[in-house]
Parts: structure tokens; sequence; C-alpha cells
């Protein structure tokens, strides 16, 4: 298609960079819009992290290593045995955001990461737009930075992050947006989160479906 360039990586298009984002996704008075990344551990384990921009509400993707992961060397090119190919990736993420309400899944701001180069299925399957921030800009995704900086308190740097079970993730996320944030005038993400369900409940709100 015409105006479309493809990175040296194939899987960020002119239409998906970040300058091409909605202006409403820059403002956090309106919610639905999310920031993500990974956090790396050692052999090549990963937990996935999407926050929302508006409420700093956490959500944590559980990316378990595939069966026969470490059975036998890695194949280049081969399967993405890690847990954070872009199949499994795509996977993971699809579960986590079809969890929320429609209108709170509006777009996601992702690094610039191989793991998510099936994003084009996942927009499809979630309906959740997703764009890539500059490549090495970390600034970008304020939120996300901010919110892996938390959540190594959790899950240290150097350590094996697939030990973590999705139960023990979900007792991280509920922490975490449980802590009163000085940006939301020492509410937690969690009302703050609870607050943007209840008006979408209220009545004469528009809903998609």
């Amino acid at each position: 298609m015409h105006g479309r360039r493809t990175s040296r990586r194939g899987h960020v298009t002119a239409d998906v960079v970040l300058s091409e984002r909605p202006a409403e996704a820059t403002d956090r008075a309106v919610p639905g819009h999310w920031e993500g990344d990974l956090i790396i551990g050692t052999g090549r384990s990963a937990i996935g992290t999407l926050v929302e921009r508006s409420s700093r509400s956490t959500l944590l993707v559980h990316l378990p290593r595939l069966e026969g992961w470490g059975e036998n060397p890695p194949v280049k090119n081969g399967p993405s045995l890690g847990g954070y190919g872009a199949i499994a990736m795509n996977a993971a993420l699809t579960t986590s955001m079809t969890q929320l309400p429609e209108q709170l899944r509006k777009t996601l701001t992702w690094d610039r990461g191989k793991e998510l180069s099936g994003h084009a299925q996942f927009a499809l399957d979630t309906g959740t737009k997703v764009f890539f921030a500059d490549p090495h800009s970390p600034w970008q995704r304020p939120t996300n930075e901010n919110t892996n900086g938390l959540l190594r308190q959790y899950f240290p740097k150097g350590t094996d992050l697939s030990r973590w079970s999705f139960t023990d993730l979900e007792a991280v996320t509920m922490a975490i947006n449980n802590r009163p944030r000085k940006v939301l005038g020492w509410r937690t993400p969690a009302e703050v989160f609870e607050q943007q369900l209840r008006s979408l409940q209220q009545p004469g709100v528009a809903t998609t479906g």
C-alpha cells in the first residue's frame, strides 16, 4: 500500500509509529490508552507489563516458557520457546486485554520490540490499536517505565522470572494497584480504574457493541 514503510524488523509500518497515535491518547483525562513492555529476566524469561495512562492501573501478562524449552540448543530462526515469541505474546496479550470493557482498550503503545510483530492480528482480535514508540525512546512510555521501576521491587533484575506463576502475578498486580499514588492525589490506581468502570455503566453513556 502506498505510503507504508517497513523497518528492518519488518513490523513497524508508517501507520503505527507514535506520531500517528490519536491526540486523545496523550491526554490522560481520557481512559483506555495503555503503554506496554516486557521486563526481562535470566534464561530468556519475561513478564509483560501493561499500564493504563489515566488511572496508572497495571496488568501483568504471564509468559511461561513453552514446552520443550531448554531440552535442546536453540535453533536459529526456529520456534521461540521463551514464552514471548510473536504467537505466544499475541495470545497472552489478547487474553489480558479482552478481560477489559471494549471502551477501556482503545490503544496500546509498545516498545520497539519484535515480540509484538503480530500486532495486526492482536488489533483485529481485541479492537486495540497498536502504536510503537520510537527506537531507544523510553520517555515516550513514561507511565510504563515508572511502573516497571516499581515492579522491580517484586521481580529483581538477574532473576528467573518464570518462577512466578499466574497466581503470583495476580497477587503482585493487586498489591501495586492498591498503592496510593501522589500523582493520583493519593488515590490508588484500583480506585481510579473502578471509577472509570462505573462511569461507563451510567445510563446515557454511549457504548459500542
